[in-house]
């Protein structure tokens, strides 16, 4: 998959696993974008995959509620 489209995969899965608005969501993963979370997955397509997807997605909702 594109980098855009596993941005969009993690979004869509914290939005389902979690219960939170596609807002809150984007809001998250933007951040994480913002502190260089997804570098490696921009330059190596192998970790864009759906079981990564469901391992950022639950990293970067546990970071969220840290925070």
């Amino acid at each position: 998959m594109t980098y855009e489209e596993y941005l969009d995969e993690v979004t869509t899965l914290i939005v389902e696993k979690y219960n939170l608005s596609d807002a809150a969501a984007i809001k998250l993963v933007v951040k994480a974008q913002d502190a260089e979370f997804f570098v490696q997955h921009d330059e190596q397509e192998a970790l864009r995959n759906i079981d990564r997807a469901h391992k950022d997605a639950k990293t970067i909702f546990m970071a969220s509620q840290k925070a």
